[in-house]
């Protein structure tokens, strides 16, 4: 199919060349579709909370997020306990612990919340070539 110039497959094929190249020079992956984080090449063990910490913050980009939209948006109304908005600042830092000397992506707003800024060891991937629907 890539003889034959089929959109698809050249585009399979760039991503996948996209991935070993970040794959190899290190960096941030944060893979929405696949939920999963690499780290310099090796997958990240972050938890489920963590994991949508990341990703609510990915999507809203360059936004500052305050920490009661957080927790209103991260634990729903059937969760047993809805938590204070400090628990976002453990989840924060448990979260930056995990992305070592890339933790500085997601930065603090004194007062206020949180924030990710695009940062140029970071690659964002929404799936294969579709962007995630819930993507602000």
């Amino acid at each position: 199919r890539l003889a034959l110039q089929e959109p698809g497959a050249i585009a399979r094929t760039k991503a996948a060349a996209e991935e070993e190249t970040v794959d190899e020079e290190g960096g941030v992956v944060v893979d929405i579709s696949r939920k999963r984080v690499l780290i310099d090449g090796e997958s990240a063990a972050f938890t489920y909370k963590e994991f949508e910490l990341l990703q609510y913050l990915v999507l809203r980009e360059g936004r500052t997020i305050e920490r009661s939209e957080l927790v209103s948006a991260l634990w729903q109304a059937q969760d047993d306990e809805t938590p204070g908005e400090r628990t976002i600042d453990v989840h924060v830092r448990r979260l930056r612990a995990k992305l070592g000397r890339y933790e500085d992506i997601v930065r603090t707003v004194r007062g206020i919340g949180y924030r990710f800024d695009r940062h140029a060891d970071v690659v964002i991937r929404y799936g294969h070539g579709t962007p995630s629907p819930d993507r602000f």
